[in-house]
């Protein structure tokens, strides 16, 4: 991957990340262990069906790996190939509507960042078929590949779900002015932010 024109974190700037993602996700892991199990409850509760979710993503130097959320659609929401997610759309259920309106259903990628798979902040994962469509019209999405995804991205905060190539290009963007100007401090402000939004009940 040429990254000539993309500015990578220090050694050490990458190893305070790293143990600011731990320190996090096993905080976060304990700390909402109650509200895990409620939502883990309230979707079992409604169809009777497994409700946690896993899904192939790409992440750091391009590898693949599995993805952990709260699942919010139908069982067999792909049975018919795979569409975007709307807001009103009918393979969510009512759990399911709701936990990601809020982006509760996120809140099992605590373990995919303590395993070292994603970070507490960072661009958000895709899945390969997309990131190729991404790449057709914009090849310097491989250059996200030099850190970790994230929890929390500034991007998905002021620019939402992604449902539309725009959309992506957008956050794109985004997420590379988030790689060139890297800082921790910058970290804790989207933090910040984004828990603000989701606790005061803001949907993006």
């Amino acid at each position: 991957m040429d990254t000539s024109t993309v500015k990578v974190p220090s050694c050490f700037s990458r190893a305070i990340k790293r143990g600011f993602d731990i320190v996090c996700s096993v905080v976060g892991l304990i700390c909402f262990s109650w509200l895990m199990a409620l939502i883990w409850l309230a979707i079992y509760l409604e169809d009777r069906k497994s409700p946690l979710y896993k899904q192939e993503r790409i992440g750091r130097n391009g590898k693949p790996f599995d993805i952990y959320k709260f699942r919010s659609m139908v069982v067999d929401a792909e049975v018919n190939g795979m569409a975007f997610c709307t807001p009103n759309d009918p393979r969510l259920t009512k759990v399911g509507k709701f936990i990601r309106s809020h982006h509760l259903d996120e809140l099992p990628q605590l373990w995919n960042v303590l395993k070292g798979d994603m970070s507490i902040v960072g661009y958000r994962p895709d899945r390969k078929i997309y990131i190729d469509q991404i790449m057709e019209q914009d090849p310097r999405y491989a250059w996200l590949y030099a850190m970790r995804p994230g929890l929390f991205s500034m991007a998905t905060r002021y620019n939402g779900y992604c449902d539309s190539m725009e959309k992506w290009m957008t956050r794109l963007e985004m997420d590379l002015d988030y790689m060139n100007n890297y800082s921790f401090w910058r970290d804790i402000k989207i933090i910040w932010v984004t828990a603000y939004a989701i606790l005061s009940g803001k949907r993006f």
